[in-house]
């Protein structure tokens, strides 16, 4: 099977794109919909391998999956059954361990593997398992499984996280919206796939108050009803192909994209010379001298902060127009171990960049980039990688990109139709 992109470098993009459904929206919009008995549809659903292989977990859980369109859904959980999770899809997959605050909501006593993910440092669900403990559930580790036990009498209650973590809040509210009482999570994270789950909790006949901000009030229901839904559009997919834009010295309209959720980015872009419009749901980005033609960006300070601050999955994109700005740019990282691994592989092409520790980099620019034959560890190094070769001289050669198709629904079509010379092979 073709695992690699072949780049030629160099040219200009311009044209129009459509963004995808967010991938990272669609695990807990999609686990939210077993917490019913009854059908759900759900709509901009991206065609990526993590989405895709999510609903085969719900599939063989038992859940009745018909698809009334390419991006469009409809889920029936009446029958699934948690002792059918298919063991080994769910130990590759990060967004199963969103499965566990429905499947506790609805069947209070079983067990799961160990979920999977990006390898990109420790990503330990202790935040998860600190919180339902919190509620006064019993869990136990062994032998691979985390086995989970809901005492009679469960109710909502105040739930303290130990850090703004994406799914554990949304594991929460799933959870809580199907239990007896007032849960109140405070430390929720706020980002926009957290306000996309208490949306369709609501659509659901959830009752929640504070979505979209750091403390969420929940009072629980007997009983949810199915929804239909649409998910919200990819910011990382459009960030990323602003990046494009930009360091291709090309012109282009991004279309089906929340510039809110992108603001604190969008700001970094001005600061970095990026010109662009935005508009309700679309921007538009202007031609800019290439940095292979004399271009010119201005260095910065990247500093990954919860939203609505920069996010961690925009970083490695956002360090490739670093290497092009003219002076030196701070990277600084403190959520993953191992996130700057795409930096080892960015030297291969001529980067010049210094880790400092495993959260800071310094990025020296300008800097020539080279085609060269480089690896992609995740999802989003995957996508810098993408962009080091867009902008470089010579061909570059991109392996394991099944990494970069979990989270990027058709980039190489995407791109090819904006004029990039980009092959799968």
């Amino acid at each position: 099977m073709a695992n690699q992109f072949l780049i030629q470098g160099g040219i200009p993009l311009s044209g129009e794109v459509e963004i995808s459904g967010y991938k990272n929206a669609a695990g807990a919009v999609l686990s939210a919909t077993l917490l019913s008995e009854t059908p759900s549809i759900i709509d901009n659903l991206p065609q990526v391998t993590d989405v895709l292989d999510q609903i085969e977990i719900l599939k063989q859980m038992g859940a009745g999956i018909e698809w009334l369109g390419p991006k469009k859904i409809k889920i029936n959980p009446k029958n699934i059954n948690p002792e059918k999770i298919p063991i080994e899809l769910f130990e590759k997959m990060r967004v199963s361990v969103l499965l566990v605050g429905p499947l506790l909501a609805r069947f209070k006593n079983f067990r799961v593997p160990h979920p999977g993910g990006d390898k990109i440092g420790l990503r330990p669900i202790d935040t998860h398992l600190e919180a339902l403990k919190d509620f006064g559930i019993k869990v136990t580790e062994r032998e691979g499984f985390y086995y989970f036990e809901t005492p009679e009498n469960i109710e909502g209650k105040r739930i303290v996280l130990k850090e703004f973590s994406v799914t554990t809040t949304e594991n929460v509210m799933m959870f809580a919206s199907l239990i007896r009482g007032r849960t109140k999570i405070e430390i929720a994270a706020a980002e926009p796939q957290v306000q996309d789950t208490g949306k369709i909790l609501k659509v659901m006949g959830a009752e929640i108050k504070g979505i979209g901000t750091h403390t969420i009030e929940i009072e629980g229901k007997e009983k949810l009803h199915g929804a239909e839904f649409s998910i919200c559009p990819d910011l990382l997919e459009a960030g990323t192909l602003l990046l494009a834009f930009a360091l291709t010295g090309g012109e282009g309209r991004i279309k089906n994209v929340n510039p809110e959720h992108l603001i604190f980015f969008l700001e970094k872009m001005k600061e970095i010379g990026v010109d662009f419009e935005v508009s309700e749901n679309e921007i538009l980005v202007k031609k800019s001298p290439p940095p292979n033609f004399g271009g010119r960006f201005k260095p910065t300070k990247i500093q990954v902060l919860p939203y609505p601050g920069f996010p961690t999955d925009l970083q490695p994109q956002t360090s490739v127009i670093l290497t092009q700005a003219q002076g030196k740019s701070l990277i600084h990282d403190p959520l993953y171990e191992n996130r700057f691994q795409y930096l080892q592989e960015l030297r291969k092409m001529g980067a010049d960049i210094e880790i400092t520790d495993p959260h800071r980099a310094l990025i020296f620019g300008k800097t020539e980039l080279i085609g060269n034959k480089v690896n992609s560890t995740d999802i989003r190094s995957g996508a810098a990688l993408i962009l080091a070769g867009l902008v470089s001289k010579e061909k570059t050669l991109i392996e394991n990109v099944s990494q970069i198709e979990r989270g990027y629904e058709k980039i190489e079509e995407k791109l090819r139709k904006l004029g990039a010379k980009i092959e799968k092979i």
